[in-house]
């Protein structure tokens, strides 16, 4: 496993915008698929996109052409650019990573994301 830090989380008005960052902390680790899931309260945690190392995205359907996954392989980084949020979208936010020859899944600690009305 890797260790994940994420940044980027904050409060925000609805239509407005913030922008995740998360690092993976691994000198020789092969990141394989990353990618931001988030829940909010009283509910599971869901998937909101996902990034494989050659570039494929995910998206739920939610925030398609809203939200605009993005990776650095050479820093080991993966990016959410949330547009227009809502307050719908208020939930915490986690980085997700497979890495490793045997793919281990690793979450980062996760950061707020609140959009007020």
């Amino acid at each position: 496993q890797v260790q994940l830090v994420e940044s980027g989380g904050g409060l925000v008005q609805a239509g407005g915008s913030l922008r995740l960052s998360c690092v993976a902390s691994t000198s020789s680790t092969r990141i394989n698929t990353m990618g931001w899931y988030r829940q909010a309260p009283g509910k599971q945690r869901e998937l909101v996109a996902r990034i494989t190392n050659g570039g494929t995205t995910t998206y739920a359907d939610s925030v398609k052409d809203r939200f605009t996954i993005a990776r650095d392989n050479a820093r080991n980084a993966v990016y959410l650019q949330m547009n227009s949020l809502k307050p719908d979208d208020t939930a915490i936010y986690y980085c997700h990573a497979f890495s490793g020859p045997i793919l281990l899944g690793s979450w980062g600690q996760g950061t707020q994301v609140t959009v007020s009305s």
